[in-house]
Parts: structure tokens; C-alpha cells; sequence
């Protein structure tokens, strides 16, 4: 056994749950046998699906807190009635939260709709008074989306109002939320019902897992007919994915032929298969959340037991386990953003049990006595890159992140990419030749892109020197450049940059229609053959 111990920021996080008082009781769960969280958070509030007569119902409630008692001095058990959104005409199946508006839920249902909800800030006033009357929610829009079942809905992480649905059609529907009137790319090919869908950092890829015990990537925009598919786990119960940030990694669980449960890391380039980890031969399915802090977590229904890794160069490191012998039914996990940076919170699951709702804080056990940015990545921010004209027409936009230091927002630099893309070939950088100064060229004007809002980064030694060597002469007796060449390098280091990132997206864009065509010819000739 070695001696030495993977150094890691991480390695002592430990999981610490909301005392009674701060969690919620008396929650009427939903009894439904579709396979989802049950639950879903913004950085505002939870919605939970709710066990309710007359049609299906889901409940919104206050963001509740492991430090403090929740808003509006709600007491931890409900009352046996507060308010619902129950127009849907049967069981909700799935619920939401709009990363750009914290108010903004989709619900989804076995009536085979989508319905829109806003919250209104006046929601929860007077809950504790005596002449409080709970008043039912309204839905602000509705899309028809299969005459069968809905089972989940997504929504678009960089482009606004872009929702996307899975039906018991075997069908992936992406809608604009303007003309919910028809649905803007229908994705098929699946064999049998969607366990799960999700996309990629700019939403310019969509992963599914099915029964059918195929993984498959979607480009959503360019054909309906699957652009990679592979073999997933191997066992027919419940398979999940999700993508791991800005890399061109994805996680999926699942089990084996013979009932292991697993987790698996598969590359996106080839769709092929990275590692493959045995956890235990427990029934319940494994519900995986990504932290962008590098960090997979991972929650079997029916367990009473969270346990994380930490991914770092194709591996997952077992950091600690959180277990407690009160099981989970579901689970979802907050925005980073919301996190009490103030406390080293690095996460926070809410965990449904048979009848409450649990919060539980992730902690790195330090003092907070500054802001402690080693462990705080930027977040994903609640402004969208795009709109969805622009999304359908084919733009596409880095995420855009927020510094939980001070709340700067900006663009993403594309460091780790969001999908698929060759390693462009590296260029030579040899020393300038010395020469006696050249006249001056006139200043350059800044360049804009549209894959970065972001002030312009700081140039490294390589970008110097090839920035140097192309545009800027060099001088003998100049010991170091002064204010305006360095404004100039910068701007030309942002434009460089920006090209390279352009030219990594067109490429990468190009592979996937490519791929989209050669399903589409093979499906023609499949389709000649039959007649």
C-alpha cells in the first residue's frame, strides 16, 4: 500500500444536515412511479412534487437553509394546505427551475404538457397569520407536447427560454417558449423510453440514456437522427447522465447484467468508454449531480448514504460519503451561486424522505476569515448568453459565469472544451530577430467577438512572443514596452484568441453535421434496401 496521500483541497469536505427545525416536515410526496428527483431548486426556491387529488399538483416553497430558519418564518411542519400549481389534469412527473429567472418553473405531466409558472413575490406573505387563505397558483404559458406522457423537462443553459422535453413518445422536443405553438427540433431514434437527457456547457449538444441501453449525443439544430450512439451499462434499470462541466467528458450510472450498480466516465469525441466503476449490488438508482468545483456526486434512491468523488485526470477519487439511516427518495442540489461562501459550503443537496425535505450542506472544514477562492470556481450566473432566435439560428455563446467573490459576471474563456474538438496542431514559436526600430504602425482597432463579453485576458509568454513577432517591432533599447504596446498586445492576444475559439467551434460544429449526414444517408439506404 503506498504512503503518500493524493494531496487535494477537498479531501476533508464532510456532509452536515439541516437540524429539524430548518428542514420542512408534513410533505406530501408524490407517489408516482416514473423515475425522477421528485424535486428541483433555484436559488430562491424548491418545487416538489406533490401527492394531490383532482389531477397532479406540485408545491413551491422557500429555499430552506441548513444555517438559519427558512424565509418568512414558515414553521418546518407544513400545513396540511398550502398553496399548489395543480392545473395540470394528471400527475406531474418532473419539474424546472429557469437558470436565467429564479422565479420561472416548467412543469411537466402525464397529460402530456408543459406548463409555465412564475412565482409572485408576494407568495409566502401572512403564512403565519390567522387570516391567511392558501390561493392556488396560475400557470403564465402551456405547450402541448405529446398526446402521451411528459416525463422530463430541461432547460437550455445558455439560451433563454429554450426548454427542452422527453415524452413517452421516445421523442426529445426543443421548444421557444414565444411559439410554444410547434416544437422547433424533434430528436429521435430511440428504442424505447428516455431515462434522462442533458446538455452540454453551451447547449450545443444534448446526451440521452434509454431503455433501450444505448447512450446517444444529439447536435439539436442540425437533424433529428442521433449523431453518436454506443452500448451504455448493460442492465435494464434506470440509466442517468450528466455532463461534467466544460469538459468533453460525460458520467453516466447504471447497472450491470448482473445488478452491480456503476458509474462511468465517457469522452464525447468517439463517445467511448473511459472508466467504468463498480459501486454495490443495491436496487435503487443512482441519481449523479456534477459540481463544478470538479466534484461528482452521487445518491442511490432507497440509500440513505451520498457519496462523492473527485475527478482529476480520467479518475474519480473517493473523497467521503455522507450516510444517514433516514433514505432518500429523490434529491436535487442548488446553484453554486446561492452558496454560503461564508460557511466553506462547496454544495448543498435537498433530499426528499418519505415525507420531508432535508437540506445538506458539503463543508471544507476551514476558517472563513477571508473569501476562499481556491475552493469557489466561478458559477454559472443567471444571464443567458443568447436568445432562442439566436440559438435557432445557429450562434452559439460561452457560458456566462459569475465570480462568487464579488458578483463580476462574465464570459467563459472556453478553457476546457464543451464538446467534441480536435487539438488544433501546435505552431512553432521561434525568438524575434533583433532590428533596428521600425516606424510605428498606427494602433489597431479593439476587435469584437461574439464568444467573448469578457475584459480581455492577460497575455502569456508564448501569445506575447508570437503576438510580437507578427505585429509589433521589436526595439534593442527599449527595456520593457510601456502603457500603450501593452494595450496593443492585449488587444491582440483577444483577438487571436477569440479566432481560435471561433475556429474550434466551426470545427467542431462541422464534425457533428458531418455525423448527422451519414445517419441520415444510412437511413436512406436502409430505407431503398426495404423497398
Amino acid at each position: 500500500m503506498s504512503r503518500f496521500v493524493r494531496a487535494s483541497k477537498y479531501r476533508h469536505v464532510f456532509g452536515q444536515a439541516a437540524k429539524k427545525e430548518h428542514s420542512y416536515d408534513n410533505v406530501k410526496i408524490s407517489s408516482s412511479a416514473w423515475d425522477t428527483n421528485l424535486i428541483s431548486a433555484s436559488a430562491r426556491y424548491i418545487s416538489i412534487n406533490w401527492s394531490a387529488s383532482g389531477g397532479g399538483a406540485f408545491a413551491i416553497l422557500p429555499l430552506p437553509s441548513p444555517f438559519g430558519p427558512t424565509p418568512y418564518d414558515i414553521p418546518s411542519r407544513l400545513p396540511d394546505i398550502i398553496p399548489l400549481a395543480r392545473t395540470h389534469s394528471a400527475t406531474v412527473l418532473d419539474t424546472a427551475w429557469s437558470p436565467a429567472n429564479d422565479a420561472l418553473v416548467a412543469s411537466a405531466s402525464e397529460d402530456g404538457t408543459s406548463l409555465l409558472w412564475k412565482v409572485p413575490g408576494d407568495l409566502f406573505e401572512d403564512w403565519t397569520s390567522d387570516t391567511w387563505e392558501p390561493a392556488d397558483l396560475e400557470p403564465v404559458a402551456r405547450v402541448d407536447v405529446s398526446p402521451k406522457k411528459v416525463g422530463q423537462v430541461l432547460w437550455h443553459p445558455t439560451a433563454a427560454n429554450v426548454l427542452a422535453t422527453a415524452s413517452g413518445e421516445h421523442l426529445v422536443k426543443l421548444w421557444d417558449l414565444a411559439d410554444g405553438s410547434r416544437a422547433r427540433s424533434t430528436l429521435g431514434g430511440h428504442g424505447d423510453t428516455i431515462q434522462a437527457l442533458t446538455f452540454n456547457a453551451t447547449g450545443t449538444i444534448l446526451a440521452t440514456t434509454c431503455r433501450d441501453k444505448k447512450l446517444r449525443l444529439f447536435d439539436p439544430r442540425t437533424g433529428s437522427d442521433p449523431v453518436r450512439i454506443t452500448e451504455g451499462h448493460s442492465g435494464i434499470k434506470g440509466a442517468r447522465v450528466v455532463w461534467m462541466g466544460e469538459s468533453d467528458r460525460m458520467a453516466t450510472t447504471g447497472f450491470s447484467k448482473m445488478s452491480d450498480r456503476q458509474v462511468s466516465i465517457w469522452e464525447t469525441g468517439g463517445l467511448g468508454n473511459v472508466k467504468t466503476l463498480t459501486l454495490d449490488q443495491s436496487a435503487g438508482v443512482v441519481m449523479p449531480f456534477w459540481s463544478d468545483n470538479g466534484i461528482l456526486f452521487l445518491a442511490g434512491k432507497g440509500d440513505g448514504n451520498i457519496r462523492y468523488y473527485e475527478y482529476e485526470s480520467d479518475s474519480l477519487y473517493s473523497l467521503s460519503e455522507h450516510s444517514t439511516s433516514n433514505p432518500q427518495r429523490g434529491m436535487c442540489f442548488l446553484p453554486r451561486r446561492a452558496l454560503e461562501v461564508s460557511e466553506c459550503e462547496i454544495a448543498r443537496a435537498f433530499k426528499v424522505t418519505s415525507n420531508g425535505v432535508e437540506p445538506i450542506s458539503f463543508i471544507v472544514p476551514r476558517r472563513a476569515d477571508s473569501f476562499q477562492s481556491d475552493i469557489y470556481p466561478p458559477a454559472p450566473s443567471s444571464e443567458p448568453s443568447l436568445t432562442a432566435a439566436e440559438f435557432f439560428a445557429g450562434k452559439t455563446a460561452p457560458l456566462n459565469l459569475v465570480s462568487l467573490e464579488n458578483g463580476a459576471v462574465f464570459a467563459s474563456d472556453g478553457a476546457s472544451p464543451s464538446g467534441p474538438m480536435p487539438t488544433p496542431a501546435s505552431v512553432p514559436v521561434s525568438a524575434p530577430p533583433v532590428s533596428a526600430p521600425a516606424p510605428a504602425e498606427p494602433t489597431p482597432p479593439p476587435v469584437v467577438t461574439r464568444f467573448s463579453t469578457m475584459p480581455a485576458p492577460a497575455p502569456t509568454a508564448a501569445t506575447t512572443t508570437i503576438a510580437r513577432s507578427e505585429s509589433l517591432p521589436i526595439s534593442t533599447d527599449v527595456a520593457a514596452p510601456d502603457d500603450d504596446v501593452n494595450d496593443v498586445l492585449e488587444e491582440e492576444v483577444n483577438r487571436l484568441s477569440g479566432e481560435l475559439r471561433e475556429a474550434r467551434q466551426k470545427i467542431r460544429n462541422l464534425e457533428l453535421q458531418v455525423e448527422g449526414l451519414k445517419a441520415n444517408a444510412r437511413k436512406a439506404a436502409q430505407a431503398l434496401m426495404e423497398v
